[in-house]
Formats: C-alpha cells, structure tokens, sequence
C-alpha cells in the first residue's frame, strides 16, 4: 500500500515538474499543458456497419467529425508539414478503415477510430463523433460522440523510477 502511495505521489509530482511549453523562456507554468487542435469535420464515407441484417452486408453512408489533440505543435513555429498531423494521411487511413473494420457498433468503430488517431497519430486526446444520417426517416442522424486520451505513461513507469532511486540512482 505505501508503494502505491509512492508512486502514485511520485507520479504527481513528476508530472507537476515537466517543462511546460513556455521552458524554452525560462519559466514554469502551473497551468494544464497548452493543446492544439487538430480536426477534420463533415467527413463522409460508406460502411458496412449495423446490427440489422439488411446493415450487415450493403454499405451505408456515416458521418464523422473527428478533433485530436496534441501538445503546442511545433509546426505553428516551424510550417513545416513533419511537424504536425497530415490531414491527408488522417483522411486516408479512415477512408481505409472505414472499409475493413468488420464492427457492427458506431460505438466500436468510434474507438478503433480513437485509438487510430492515437497509436498512429500521436493525438494525446481525441473526439470522435460518428454518425449515420440516414438511419431512420424523421431523425436527422443517429451516433455517438465519445473522448479519449492517451496514457501518461506506459506501465510500470513510475515504479520503475522509484525502484532507480531507491538503488541510489537518479534517473536522467
């Protein structure tokens, strides 16, 4: 137990001593990191994806509105494409997944498309809105809209700093 109040302390506290963005000036904010948003919105494209047999094997058309996060991209100082998020490699791959992902939920789909746009995007948060617009005849469109974020850290982290330090070693 005392452990994992180690840790956990150490984890808070390790978090409130990053460099914030502004380091680069000599201070340190205590505000939340700064974010930058990235989006693609009104994207439109066709899927098999549904619960009713008639959904399972014709394509219908889905709506999403899509917006990742990230921390104070570079490309703002830089404008340089390597710098940030390639709308046309985002808009690529969803056109991709959208034709092999082989879910039956928008809930399911909302994540694999969360978890795209943090694995191979680096979004550190990212919203999700996926809709189908012609689900029923006197809804505009029916969906889900759902947030993640990624992990601070990879497991084990912490401990593996409070292990460093308790042999004596002061981690770099």
């Amino acid at each position: 137990m005392m452990r994992a109040t180690l840790v956990k302390n150490f984890s808070l506290h390790a978090e409130a001593m990053q460099p914030s963005p502004d380091a680069e000036a000599g201070t340190r904010a205590s505000a939340p990191q700064q974010m930058d948003v990235i989006f693609i919105e009104g994207f439109r494209g066709l899927t098999v994806i549904g619960i009713d047999h008639d959904e399972q094997h014709e394509p219908q058309a889905v709506r999403l509105d899509l917006a990742i996060g990230v921390p104070r991209l570079h490309a703002c100082r830089t404008d340089r494409i390597e710098d940030t998020i390639d709308y046309a490699a985002v808009h690529a791959a969803l056109h991709h997944l959208l034709r092999t992902h082989g879910r039956q939920l928008l809930e399911a789909l909302a994540e694999a498309i969360a978890q795209l746009a943090i694995v191979e995007f680096g979004a550190h948060w990212v919203r999700v809105s996926l809709a189908k617009p012609a689900k029923f005849d006197d809804v505009a469109a029916v969906g889900v809209t759902i947030e993640r974020f990624r992990e601070a850290r990879a497991p084990g982290h912490a401990s593996r700093i409070i292990e460093l330090i308790g042999a004596g070693s002061v981690p770099g």
